[in-house]
């Protein structure tokens, strides 16, 4: 006797379908990035907020942007004193 071991295959003529009440809804999205640029996609919640998208982001568009998320740039300036590189 073998013991089987991972997924099993269904049975050739059956279908194998989703359990009821255990997946979530998946329904159209629509995506808006902070550049301005929006989208629609399907997701399982009705609208999302990005802050980069292939629009805007360097890879895709080929220029470099310099991005400071919440100031984080300026908070590391002021906890270790290099004021001077902040302002040029």
């Amino acid at each position: 006797m073998t013991k089987s071991i991972g997924p099993t295959r269904a049975e050739p003529g059956t279908s194998t379908t989703m359990k009821d009440g255990v997946h979530p809804k998946y329904v159209d999205c629509s995506v808006t990035c902070g550049c301005g640029e929006t989208f629609r996609t399907h997701a399982t919640v009705k609208e999302l907020r990005i802050e980069i998208c292939s629009k805007c982001h360097p890879f895709y568009s080929g220029k470099q942007k310099f991005v400071d998320a919440a100031g984080r740039v300026d908070k590391f300036l002021k906890k270790y004193g290099k004021t001077g590189a902040a302002k040029s």
